[in-house]
């Protein structure tokens, strides 16, 4: 078994393979002609797409699935998934056998008959699917039906300057999103303008991509639990747009923010915590470790973000496996995508990833994974539990944010909806829209490709 990293154009090409095997694959929304067993030997060629090894996380991983499909011979075609060459490859009957996705591309790809439904396959290989965080099982599953194995999860949390905070006499409770007037303060406070340049960012609200969280932190979701319904003009859609915009234009405008945002040197030693360009901002929980490393004196702290109740918060976000409709061996790519997932195969990922950071003399801060055994056991085991503040303090927040997530429920229109809601925050930070006149816009927009979307969807039953 063996291998290989191939392009887009080559896979392609590849086509009429003879598979030995106890499953194929069509463009059937049921899936009926797919069977899974997990005492099925399996073989042939499995080509993978979206997927890179990577790092000492992905090697682990993927040695253990070429282990548990040892007949097969698995072939890369490494980078992001491009869904436009995807979908022209599932037109083409020739597609790859499994891809990673993001898990917010899975309602869209099942829609399209692009994906296969993949309760069988769980079932068949043995697989709870509680394991799975409940909130990144909403976003692969349509309709009842689940389409992709959940794989990495990312969570968000505050970060903040202690030095920046302690010079304005405010502190980690002012900025952690639980009282919008007291960022809002914070933001003014911590700023710094010289000759019309914003020097230092008080406080980033991260828009438009974080529109969903502060709503949420505001007691709305974006969309109805069902999937079918769009509340982008709910009254705290607004009011959490207008406060999150107007926290940018204090400190200039969006444009201001923006600029200074990449004039930084965000992966590196000097990052706007290591120079005291930024005061705060909520923030996914990887870039904790790009911090460990980079910059470990750093005068940073960590904390939840918090609703406006007070309460932890955090909008998920991550990649999941799939199985293309017309996959020529769908048993062989539903066995690797639950041992890529399988809660032994992280720990030993885990365990891989701290015997390399304590290598360089570095902290273990964690590994977040959909799999809730899986995270479960690798804070147990492996987090140490005698770290240093402030990372201490920014595993605490990590992993109880990990259990404060919501999402989005898997839709037909996922790509659209999407599209609207950040369109309409766009709109306003660019000075092109007042918040309710871009958010009622947005809503036209978005209900309209749901209704179209979901219609077309119902009509196959």
């Amino acid at each position: 078994m063996r291998s290989t990293t191939r392009r887009w154009s080559v896979l392609l090409a590849v086509g009429g393979l003879a598979v030995a095997g106890c499953a194929t694959g069509t463009a059937d929304r049921e899936g009926e002609d797919v069977t899974y067993d997990a005492d099925a030997e399996v073989s042939g060629p499995l080509t993978i797409a979206g997927f890179g090894t990577g790092d000492e996380v992905g090697e682990v991983r993927f040695e253990r699935a070429q282990a548990a499909v040892p007949d097969v011979e698995v072939e890369l075609v490494e980078g992001d998934l491009d869904i436009q060459q995807f979908l022209s490859a599932i037109a083409a009957g020739d597609p790859p056998d499994l891809v990673n996705a993001n898990r917010d591309q899975i309602g869209t790809l099942a829609a399209r008959g692009a994906i296969l439904p993949l309760d069988d396959c769980l079932e068949g290989e043995g697989v709870d699917p509680s394991v799975y965080r409940d909130s990144a099982l909403g976003q692969v599953t349509l309709d009842g039906a689940l389409y992709g194995v959940p794989e990495f999860n990312q969570v968000q949390i505050t970060m903040a300057s202690t030095e920046l905070l302690g010079a304005a006499g405010l502190a980690p409770e002012d900025v952690d999103g639980s009282s919008w007037e007291a960022v809002t303060a914070a933001a003014e406070a911590l700023s710094v303008q010289e000759g019309g340049d914003l020097q230092v960012i008080g406080y980033d609200t991260k828009l438009p991509e974080f529109l969903p969280l502060w709503a949420r932190a505001n007691g709305v979701l974006l969309l109805s639990e069902d999937g079918r319904t769009a509340n982008l003009d709910d009254p705290a859609v607004v009011e959490a747009l207008t406060f999150a915009a107007d926290v940018y234009d204090r400190q200039g405008g969006f444009s201001a923010v923006k600029a200074n945002r990449d004039a930084q040197d965000f992966f590196g030693a000097q990052n706007q915590f290591a120079t005291g360009a930024l005061g705060a901002m909520p923030f996914e929980q990887w870039y904790l470790n790009v911090l460990n490393e980079v910059s470990p004196d750093a005068p940073v702290a960590f904390g939840p973000f918090r609703d406006r109740q007070g309460e932890p918060l955090a909008y998920t976000a991550g990649s999941a496996w799939a199985v293309p409709s017309g996959s020529e061996n769908a048993a062989a790519a539903c066995r690797f995508a639950v041992t890529m997932t399988a809660t032994d195969t992280w720990v030993a990922a885990a365990q891989a990833r701290v015997d390399a950071v304590e290598a360089e003399g570095r902290l273990f801060t964690g590994l977040l994974t959909a799999n809730t055994e899986a995270d479960e056991r690798i804070r147990a085991e492996l987090v140490p539990d005698d770290a240093p503040e402030p990372w201490a303090s920014g595993v605490d927040a990590v992993y109880a944010a990990d259990e404060a997530t919501f999402s989005f429920t898997a839709n037909p229109a996922d790509a659209e909806f999407k599209a609207a809601w950040q369109d309409a925050a766009n709109r306003v930070l660019n000075g092109q829209a007042e918040p309710q006149e871009s958010l009622e816009r947005a809503q036209e927009e978005a209900q309209s490709a749901l209704d179209a979307a979901w219609a077309e969807w119902d009509e196959r039953d």
